[in-house]
């Protein structure tokens, strides 16, 4: 196993300054040198993960593989590296607390006085080189979340100023991220705030060895001689980044500005030459003039887009295979159950319904699925949203409103969405729902099984409710189809209608595995469906016993 080396990532002025997409950038310059890498995210919270936390407070809630409930820079680490990374690239104040304060019962600190230093610093530490540990990893890129200056971080930066004692001061990279404030009434750019954050960092025992600018307008010669002077590092470490139209050029421009020369000479790594001629030419088609496809998004949470990032980036991935821009007309579900407020819905190119909790806004997803099925509209439902399908179209067999999801009404007649067996008895909300990757055996002849071409795959998911299996006969008998199940056949994982161009509901979350450069496959073709493109597979008899079963 080789010594791993580090580069810590922490932001300085304003929160949101873009620490997560320069370490994904990061990732991918060290990458595009024949580096290998892994990364990490230090969240100074104390909630355990962001799984109970509302998404307007915290943005989406990604999920790797092994089921860890993340926060949403790990999609954009994932999307940007081509990596899945695990629940060890994902820790909180909230974990390290927990776990300290259970080895202090166990009596595995001999009875000493526990302190934030040594002991939480130290659990913080063994988290980090973890990491590298079980990825064997060259480098290991790690985020510090929140502002240097926020007392909840405190431990941490402790944490990555002992690092570079721990394991060589030629191992530790700092790279500071700050905010560079343009002033409208002078027409100048100001860095004193940099030089405070970079100021406050050093207070700490911290002297960051790149600093990276974040600034909305050109940055001239002279303003970065005057960070690299104040901030004492070199001219060349002082690295602008004017904000840009792609997130995924953020890896060229850093390159081109130096970083990866720069990153290279600091940590004594191979002097390799960066290949990123894949990337460039993903971004230029990105940028080139494109017609455009409009999708609405009809969800609970869309006053902020964060709160889908993965599902945004997944249909602009399918839109540039496509050679269009995706225009996303973001649609609250409650505005869908107002007089009139399917008119909102009129004009688009395809409907998607993503996941959710919870009764408020379900009445207009459920209006929004039955919008889609009866005008023939291309539709792709996430988690819930493949439940609110199926609960529309039970209505409609039945020709009741009776039929709904025990989340919604426990006492329906009709409940074509319950609890999972498994979720049954459990009381607790953090970290016990149906998490992760799970394998899906697919239909052949269904759109499922065009999109992978493959027999079975594994997805991931994040759910309590499922599919009632007693009313699959009923469904399946007048038009729905069951193209997706567990390989026990006992879940349903994926739904189709069969007499509709392309509809589609998923019980797993896709667009946690879309890449930039390898779009979902259903993801993809659903954008194929919504421009006209998608070769959709003949009609064919799907055996019966097969899909009921």
């Amino acid at each position: 196993m080789r010594d791993a080396r580090y580069i810590f990532v922490t932001g300085g002025v304003v929160s949101s300054v873009g620490k997560g997409i320069t370490v994904a950038s990061i990732g991918q310059i060290l990458k595009s040198r024949g580096v290998s890498v892994s990364v990490l995210k230090l969240d100074p919270y104390i909630n355990v993960d962001p799984g109970t936390m509302n998404p307007y407070q915290h943005g989406e809630v990604f999920v790797t593989d092994d089921g860890a409930e993340t926060d949403l820079d790990l999609g954009h680490y994932e999307r940007f590296i081509d990596e899945d990374l695990t629940r060890a690239s994902s820790v909180t104040t909230g974990q390290i607390y927990n776990a300290v304060i259970a080895k202090e019962r166990h009596g595995d600190y001999l009875g000493g006085t526990i302190q934030v230093i040594p002991h939480i610093t130290n659990e913080i530490k063994e988290r980090i080189v973890n990491v590298g540990r079980l990825s064997n990893a060259e480098v290991v890129i790690v985020e510090v979340g929140g502002t240097v200056g926020d007392i909840e971080s405190l431990p941490f930066l402790e944490a990555i100023r002992q690092m570079r004692k721990d394991v060589g001061r030629r191992n530790v990279l700092y790279i500071h991220v700050t905010f560079v404030p343009h002033v409208g009434s002078t027409e100048e750019l100001k860095t004193k705030p940099t030089q405070h954050s970079v100021n406050e960092l050093r207070r700490i025992g911290i002297q960051p060895d790149v600093l990276l600018a974040r600034c909305d307008y050109q940055m001239t010669d002279d303003l970065r001689e005057k960070i690299a002077l104040f901030g004492d590092v070199s001219e060349q470490a002082v690295i602008p980044l004017l904000t840009l139209d792609s997130i995924y050029e953020v890896p060229l421009v850093l390159e081109e500005s130096g970083l990866g020369d720069v990153i290279v000479e600091d940590l004594g790594l191979d002097k390799r030459s960066p290949d990123l001629a894949d990337w460039r030419e993903m971004v230029a088609r990105i940028k080139a003039p494109k017609p455009k496809v409009e999708i609405a998004v009809v969800g609970k949470y869309t006053a902020l887009a964060d709160a889908y990032i993965s599902v945004t980036e997944s249909l602009k991935h399918a839109a540039i295979f496509h050679g269009r821009d995706v225009r996303i007309r973001w649609i609250d579900s409650e505005d869908i159950e107002q007089p009139d407020g399917l008119r909102l819905l009129e004009g688009v190119d395809g409907l998607l319904v993503p996941g959710g909790f919870g009764s408020r806004g379900i009445e207009g997803k459920i209006a929004t699925a039955r919008y889609a099925r009866e005008h023939k509209i291309p539709y792709l439902g996430l988690c819930l949203g493949m439940q609110v399908a199926v609960i529309e179209f039970a209505r409609y067999v039945l020709g009741s409103d009776e039929p709904n999801s025990a989340e919604f009404d426990q006492y329906t007649p009709h409940p074509v969405i319950h609890l999972m067996a498994s979720q049954m008895g459990i009381s607790e909300k953090g970290g016990t729902m149906r998490l992760g990757a799970y394998p899906c055996v697919l239909v052949p002849g269904t759109k499922a099984s065009f999109a992978y071409g493959e027999a079975s795959i594994s997805e991931r998911h994040r759910h309590r409710f499922e599919f009632n299996n007693d009313y699959r006969e009923m469904l399946t008998g007048h038009g729905m189809v069951i193209s997706g199940i567990s390989p026990d056949g006992r879940l349903v994982e994926i739904i189709e209608l069969r007499d509709h161009p392309w509809f589609v509901g998923t019980q797993f979350h896709p667009e946690f595995k879309s890449r930039p450069n390898r779009p979902h496959p259903l993801y993809r073709d659903y954008i194929g469906a919504c421009i006209g493109a998608v070769a959709v597979p003949p009609e064919r008899t799907i055996d019966d016993e097969y899909a009921v079963a």
